[in-house]
């Protein structure tokens, strides 16, 4: 288990890969985003896009996805009080295969919960041919091993 003394602002991690296809993208945007360029294949070859791409919150699942199995999963992880800085940097396509890039930008323990710690991370999403396309300073409550220590 990892706990909040066990983070190390500038520490960095890579976590992934996901591949994403053209009918999980229709699917989630179905569901959640039914925008043409995100439902219909021959009207995203006529948008800005010229194809088919996720919806932005799509990417942000995935990404989402690839932290609990591969960085919060057997650790303090609390949870979340939110996200800052959230961008969708180029859009993602049927056949990107995706990589989640961490790093530790700042923690603090909590002054009023000495259980927990915060930390902020900045969240990058790539591709696996190294194009950004998603970003975003994540905040996490962190379990502490020593509740009593600073």
């Amino acid at each position: 288990m990892r706990y909040f003394e066990d983070l190390d602002v500038g520490g960095q991690e890579s976590v992934g890969t996901y591949e994403v296809t053209e009918s999980e993208i229709v699917e989630f945007a179905e569901q959640y985003d039914p925008q043409p360029m995100h439902v219909d294949p021959e009207a995203a070859e006529e948008s800005m896009f010229g194809g088919l791409v996720a919806s932005g919150w799509h990417t942000a699942a995935m990404c989402m996805r690839l932290l609990v199995e591969e960085y919060l999963a057997d650790s303090g992880a609390m949870g979340s009080p939110g996200v800052d800085a959230l961008r969708w940097h180029e859009p993602v396509r049927p056949g990107d295969e995706l990589v989640v890039e961490t790093e530790i930008i700042e923690k603090r323990p909590s002054e009023s919960r000495p259980d927990r710690g915060l930390v902020r991370v900045d969240v990058g999403v790539h591709t696996t041919t190294g194009t950004l396309v998603m970003s975003m300073e994540s905040l996490v409550f962190w379990e502490r091993r020593t509740p009593d220590e600073d």
